[in-house]
């Protein structure tokens, strides 16, 4: 594998949100990371770092800066996608196969900076997020790389295996160790036409709650709710506990979601039991598009 050649596929990305933007509070105004170079001018990066950005640069590895427009953002696999603006005359990084990657392949996860970090993947698992996301099988990778946001996962062969999301801990081998979660490449090829011609994938928005949970022993707690969100327009609080989704018991957090998405289309009322302070008590929580309170990418 050439890292110096791959080096120049992967960029820095720096995103500048309105402070009024609904994420702003949660994600922070000004976000940095990066992305990988897939087509002419086009960069994939994780969704997170463009979500209602007004502005993005992004700058190669020879310190050329250019500005780029956020052309999409994809809530169920957490992609997004940007289109610079000028010339951006970098190599596209060829895609690899990320079903046939396996736990103990060898790794290498490189940031905008240049910076590398050889690794392996210790896990490919099911992955669910305190902010209604959910990943059948996402790729864990250790050591960790600092600057994981957006950074490139590519395999042995050179070809770009999924994108940088998180940096989690892990316990192994009884002691904890720190890894990064990436976003397997092969979620994009189904929805990269309508990310390039629509701005999102051709299918029905997921109903969204705009809760902010954990998982402790099985139940799911409800850490935080989303200001003018769903659930607290309904009066989801800090500590409740969900215990239930129209009549049927939740199992943890990846199987709420999944209940919650079956439960019907974006804009359901959705009947939740809850524990509260030791009491079971209902509520009814309409529920929404999760878009409709973001800010649409302008193009500059």
């Amino acid at each position: 594998m050439d890292t110096e050649q791959i080096r120049r596929s992967v960029v820095a990305v720096r995103a500048h949100i309105p402070d009024d933007a609904f994420t702003a509070s949660g994600l922070g105004t000004l976000r940095e990371g990066s992305g990988v170079v897939i087509g002419r001018g086009l960069v994939l990066t994780i969704g997170y770092l463009i979500t209602e950005a007004e502005e993005v640069w992004l700058t190669a590895q020879d310190g050329t800066v250019v500005a780029a427009h956020a052309l999409a953002y994809d809530q169920q696999t957490g992609f997004g996608l940007v289109q610079a603006l000028g010339a951006l005359d970098l190599p596209a990084l060829e895609f690899g196969d990320s079903r046939r990657a396996r736990v103990g392949d060898a790794v290498t996860v490189i940031d905008g900076t240049g910076r590398a970090v050889g690794a392996a993947i210790v896990a490919r698992q099911e992955f669910a997020g305190y902010w209604e996301y959910l990943l059948e099988e996402a790729i864990f990778t250790t050591p960790a790389h600092p600057s994981w946001g957006g950074a490139a996962l590519v395999g042995a062969d050179g070809r770009l295996l999924g994108v940088g999301s998180l940096r989690l801990q892990m316990l192994r081998s009884g002691e904890t160790a720190d890894i990064n979660m990436a976003v397997p490449i092969d979620l994009l090829p189904p929805i990269l036409d309508d990310l390039l011609t629509r701005g999102e994938a051709n299918r029905p928005p997921r109903p969204w709650l705009g809760v902010f949970s954990a998982e402790s022993d099985g139940d799911v707690v409800v850490m935080s709710v989303a200001e003018g969100g769903p659930a607290a327009r309904a009066g989801l609080r800090r500590g409740d506990i969900i215990s239930d989704v129209r009549d049927t018991g939740v199992d943890g957090l990846a199987d709420f979601y999944r209940k919650l998405w079956e439960s019907g289309p974006a804009g359901a009322e959705l009947p939740i039991r809850i524990v509260r302070d030791g009491r079971e008590s209902w509520l009814r929580v309409k529920s929404a598009d999760r878009n409709s309170f973001l800010r649409k990418p302008q193009l500059q």
